[in-house]
């Protein structure tokens, strides 16, 4: 009898032990990714120029809003989103010299970097350029 005693008593842990792992990986798969922030990036323009950008977004759900500063001006953060899956899409209207111009960025966000690329039409050409953002550390 103490034999099955055990064994029952074995089944019940490893049945306990099976559902804590199950629960855990459902945890994992339930976990947003978060690209709430403040993020920057540096890339050089055709005339060598180094331009600096910040993009600061927070997060609601799926949804991003905030605004990007670049170029000496800040814009709105525009259809902003990032799934369960870390990827991420917005776009920014910006003012170059009396034209509106539509730039498009997408990427996948891993931890504190945000792969991003930019695209946008200019002149009749799709321009694009593919940059790495970094999450800046929050300040004590």
């Amino acid at each position: 009898m103490a034999t099955r005693t055990r064994f029952v008593a074995g089944l019940i842990a490893l049945g306990l032990v099976a559902g804590l792992v199950g629960a855990s990986r459902a945890d994992d798969k339930d976990k947003k990714a978060d690209a709430a922030g403040t993020w920057t990036w540096k890339f050089q323009r055709q005339d060598g120029e180094e331009v600096t950008s910040t993009l600061k977004v927070k997060q609601e759900g799926e949804k991003l809003t905030g605004k990007l500063d670049a170029f000496g001006s800040e814009v709105d953060v525009q259809d902003g989103k990032v799934d369960k899956d870390g990827n991420v899409s917005f776009r920014v209207v910006r003012d170059f010299g009396g034209n509106e111009v539509t730039i498009k960025y997408k990427g996948k966000l891993d931890g504190d970097t945000m792969k991003l690329t930019s695209e946008f039409e200019r002149d009749g050409e799709v321009r694009k350029r593919e940059f790495e953002a970094k999450r800046e550390k929050p300040k004590a």
